[in-house]
């Protein structure tokens, strides 16, 4: 019998030293509840992941759960800015205390860490992960629904959240761009390499309502999105218009107050699974 070298990829299935991958996954704080955990993701940036992800939050408050929002989008932060949240979050030796907004969503964000939160953060891939991680392990989280507003892209925070936390499913946000398919391609081919559940598309920007007769303007073209989910079989579970009106409301740090129904259909598929 030859030696050992510890590389696991060149010896048999029977060698006695093979080592049984372990798992990356996180507990989360002992003293914590959390119900269903996902992940609003895309392929890039600028396509909406934060106001999906708030709006879902919004929705799902109103429809009588407990909701947390983990803004994993640590460069970045725009969770805190568009509920209206300002301050710093508090902690014991219990854990971390989530902040909440006006109607009793729960949101933790590195802006809710920062003496002032107009500070750039200027920190390195593995620091970033680490506090994305811990908002997972160390916060208080009292939760139904959890969502996890990830950063663009398919980079190490990215990577990280799908390795450390427990997601119960993703939602991809797009665009009715040309670029869009290669944006739904990386993020699905991410999620499944990552084996986690996909429960459809949804799309941003994808109409202006003319103020006039009220009718539909596709201003970035139609079918982009459907053409893309359904290469994957995946339905297209929402599709957002362009909204001044919303667009103030997130400005204000007002979104909870924002009326519109076009994310029934993805809140509707959360509550079934």
């Amino acid at each position: 019998m030859s030696e050992c070298t510890h590389d696991c990829a060149s010896c048999g299935e029977s060698c006695s030293e093979r080592q049984e991958t372990q798992s990356l996954l996180k507990e989360h704080n002992p003293n914590a509840r959390v119900g269903k955990v996902y992940g609003v993701v895309s392929g890039k940036g600028g396509v909406g992941k934060s106001m999906t992800t708030s709006q879902l939050a919004v929705i799902m408050r109103r429809r009588g759960y407990q909701v947390g929002v983990l803004d994993a989008d640590v460069t970045g932060p725009s969770i805190p800015k568009v509920f209206g949240l300002h301050g710093q979050a508090m902690g014991s030796e219990d854990g971390l205390y989530p902040m909440e907004t006006r109607t009793g969503i729960q949101v933790m964000s590195t802006n809710l860490l920062l003496p002032n939160e107009t500070d750039p953060v200027i920190w390195r891939g593995p620091v970033i992960s680490g506090v994305v991680q811990q908002f997972w392990t160390d916060v208080l989280w009292n939760c139904d629904y959890l969502f996890v507003d990830m950063p663009p892209g398919t980079g190490d925070v990215s990577l990280s959240v799908f390795q450390s936390i427990p997601l119960d499913g993703i939602l991809v946000v797009a665009s009715p761009q040309e670029l869009v398919s290669m944006v739904v391609e990386k993020a699905v081919k991410m999620a499944e390499m990552m084996e986690v559940p996909i429960l459809g598309v949804v799309e941003n920007m994808s109409y202006v309502l003319c103020p006039d007769c009220g009718k539909k303007l596709h201003i970035f073209g139609q079918g982009k999105t459907r053409e893309a989910a359904a290469r994957h079989e995946l339905p297209v579970l929402a599709e957002m218009p362009i909204d001044p009106a919303l667009a103030a409301l997130a400005d204000a740090g007002d979104i909870e107050s924002f009326q519109g129904s076009w994310l029934d259909g993805a809140a509707d598929a959360l509550e079934t699974r």
